[in-house]
C-alpha cells in the first residue's frame, strides 16, 4: 500500500492541550480531522539526557488499516521502564526488550485494557463557548470616587498638548487644561455625594446636569473616565443595557466573562469547519451545534447563573487529548494514624539531633 507511517517523539505537552483556535490546537485539529493519528504512546519519565518530564511517541500515517480508521489509540507505558546501571544526565531510565515487545503488543492488539484506551477522533473535539454575563455598577459622586478621575489618562491628558515646538502654545495649553480640570473637579463636587445611583442612565442625566455649568464640553473619552471613576461593580444594580437605552442589548462585564468547552454531539462530522458569520455555507450544521450548546448550557450553566448568555459569535471548534487523564487512578489518601505517627517520628528525630548539635 502506498503512505508513510511516522513516529515522533514530543517532549512535554503543547500538543495536547491548548486555547480553542491557537496554533496548537489548530494542529490537533488538522491531524485528528484528517485521521491522520493513529496512536500515542506515553514513555517513562527520565528516557533523555536533556530532560527529566515525560515524553510521547505520536505515530501518524496516512494508511490507516480499516479497523482503526477514525479511532485513535492511547498506550500508556510511563510504567514500562527499569533503572539504568548510570545515569546519562537527565536519563536515569531504559525499556528492556520485554518492555518494547510488550507496547508493540499492545499497539498491534488494538484492544482496551489497563495501558490502552481507543476514542473516536470527534471525542478529542469541543466547541469553546464564551460566557457573558451583565454589567452592573452604582454610580456616587464621592469625594473618594472623584480623587480617583485624577489618575484617569483621558483626565491626565487636558493638562498636555499635542504641540511639539511651540513652548508659548504648549504653556497656554497646559494652562487652560488645568483650568478645565479645576472645573471639572468643582462641578463633580457639587452634586449631592449623598446619592448612590443604582442606574446608569439616572447618573447619566444627574451627571450632564452638573456639566452643563463647564464652560467646555467634555469629550467622549473624558466623559467615559468620568462613569470609570465614579462606578463600582454592584450585583444589586440594574443591568447596564448598549446605549443606555430601555430595551437595548444587556452589556457584557468583562471581569465576569467565562468560557465552556462544550463535548461535539456525537453525530458531529469530521472535518467540519465552522462559520457562524451571515455568509455560513454549512447553516444546517451551525445550527444543529447551536441547539446542541444550548442544550448542555441550559443544563449546566443557568442554573447557577441565571443571567448569563453565549456570545455565538466566539464560538471557537478546538481540539485536545487529555492524555494523562484518561489513565488518571485516584489513589486514596494515606489513614491519618500513619501520617500522624510519622511526624511524631520524625519529631523525634529533630530533637534528637539538635541534642546532639548543642553537645
Amino acid at each position: 500500500d502506498e503512505g508513510t507511517r511516522i513516529g515522533i517523539v514530543f517532549n512535554g505537552s503543547p500538543l495536547f492541550t491548548g486555547d480553542a483556535g491557537s496554533g496548537e490546537s489548530e494542529i490537533r485539529r488538522w491531524i485528528v480531522e484528517n485521521d491522520y493519528l493513529e496512536a500515542i504512546v506515553g514513555l517513562p519519565d527520565q528516557m533523555f539526557y536533556n530532560t527529566g518530564i515525560l515524553t510521547y511517541v505520536w505515530i501518524v500515517t496516512n494508511r490507516k488499516a480499516p479497523a482503526r480508521r477514525g479511532e485513535v489509540q492511547l498506550i500508556d507505558a510511563s510504567g514500562f521502564k527499569q533503572k539504568m546501571r548510570k545515569s546519562l544526565g537527565n536519563k536515569r531510565h531504559e525499556m528492556s526488550e520485554a518492555h518494547i515487545e510488550e507496547v508493540t503488543r499492545l499497539y498491534a492488539d488494538f484492544k482496551e485494557g489497563e495501558h490502552v484506551r481507543v476514542f473516536d477522533n470527534r471525542e478529542f473535539g469541543y466547541l469553546k463557548l464564551t460566557v457573558e454575563r451583565p454589567l452592573r455598577l452604582n454610580f456616587q459622586a464621592s469625594a473618594e470616587r472623584i480623587e480617583r478621575l485624577r489618575d484617569e489618562g483621558a483626565f491626565m491628558a487636558l493638562a498636555e498638548s499635542k504641540k511639539r515646538k511651540d513652548k508659548a502654545g504648549i504653556a497656554a495649553d497646559k494652562a487652560t487644561g488645568v483650568q478645565q480640570q479645576a472645573a471639572l473637579i468643582e462641578a463633580l463636587s457639587r452634586m449631592d455625594s449623598g446619592v448612590l445611583y443604582t442606574s446608569r442612565p439616572d447618573f447619566a442625566a444627574a451627571l450632564n446636569k452638573a456639566l452643563s455649568a463647564l464652560g467646555f464640553k467634555p469629550a467622549a473619552p473624558l466623559r467615559k473616565a468620568i462613569f470609570s471613576a465614579l462606578s463600582e461593580r454592584d450585583p444589586q444594580a440594574d443591568i447596564c443595557r448598549v446605549h443606555d437605552e430601555s430595551d437595548g442589548a444587556p452589556e457584557p462585564d468583562p471581569d465576569l466573562r467565562d468560557t465552556e468547552n462544550v463535548p461535539l454531539p456525537s453525530d458531529f462530522p469530521l472535518p467540519a469547519p465552522l462559520a457562524y458569520g451571515p455568509k455560513a455555507d454549512n447553516t444546517a450544521l451551525v445550527q444543529a451545534v447551536r441547539a446542541h450548546c444550548e442544550t448542555w448550557f441550559e443544563r449546566e450553566v443557568r442554573p447557577h447563573v441565571n443571567d448569563a448568555w453565549v456570545d455565538w459569535s466566539k464560538t471557537r471548534l478546538g481540539f485536545e487529548i487529555p492524555f494523562n487523564r484518561h489513565f488518571y487512578s485516584y489513589t486514596p489518601p494515606r489513614p491519618l494514624e500513619e501520617i500522624e505517627a510519622e511526624l511524631r517520628m520524625l519529631e523525634g528525630d529533630i530533637v534528637r539531633m539538635l541534642g546532639e548539635v548543642v553537645r
